[in-house]
């Protein structure tokens, strides 16, 4: 599969040949659905807490007598039943991650590399490199049409383009180490530059 490299000013620089077994496989959407729902699972905190009525402030000294009351029996007011008590099987801190094949996450990012290029919205750079100037970035994104861009560049991003980059509403920018399916589907276009394809192919094989 061939498709055309441009620069930043949207010149052409030639193509390149995409493999059919990374950006040619036909998405699926369980597949993108459970590697997405394993990332999100694992960035989630999981730290929200309750007291329990070992943990709430009331006395433990047992309210009124056990019986003659007419009323039920408890021993003190941290009982879950009473206001302020504590809460009974309330959420812990937890981790809320679960285990993915790392074969499946690596075919999970093949199948969003794949949609990308099957919508249109793969776009090949020839490199990702600026001043770190906002403002001359920031025009020929703009020039180029990208209005929810992430940006893939080979293992080590550019400073200057990352600098320039910061400031830009809607412009994402990565290693290939860090490319995910996540950000790659929450995007609309997706960015690679020529170092980035070599290094997610190596990746990818």
């Amino acid at each position: 599969m061939k498709l055309d490299v441009i620069k930043l000013d949207g010149k052409k620089a030639g193509s390149v040949d995409l493999g059919e077994d990374i950006f040619g496989l036909d998405p699926r959407a369980d597949i993108l659905h459970r590697v997405v729902r394993w990332q999100r699972n694992k960035a989630q905190q999981g730290t929200h807490k309750v007291k329990t009525r070992s943990e709430t402030s009331y006395s433990t000294k047992k309210i009124y007598r056990q019986k003659g009351t007419g009323g039920a029996r408890h021993g003190d007011r941290n009982a879950p039943i009473f206001r302020k008590g504590g809460i009974y099987k309330g959420p812990t801190p937890r981790s809320h991650a679960h285990d993915l094949p790392k074969k499946f996450r690596k075919l999970g990012l093949c199948h969003a590399l794949s949609a990308k290029v099957k919508e249109g919205n793969l776009v090949v750079l020839d490199a990702a490199t600026a001043e770190g100037k906002t403002g001359a970035l920031a025009k020929q994104i703009r020039d180029l049409g990208w209005k929810r861009a992430l940006v893939i560049d080979g293992t080590e991003v550019n400073d200057g383009f990352a600098r320039a980059a910061a400031n830009i509403d809607g412009l994402d920018v990565l290693p290939s180490m860090g490319a995910n399916v996540y950000d790659i589907l929450k995007r609309d276009t997706l960015v690679i530059t020529k170092a980035g394809l070599e290094a997610l192919e190596a990746r990818l094989k």
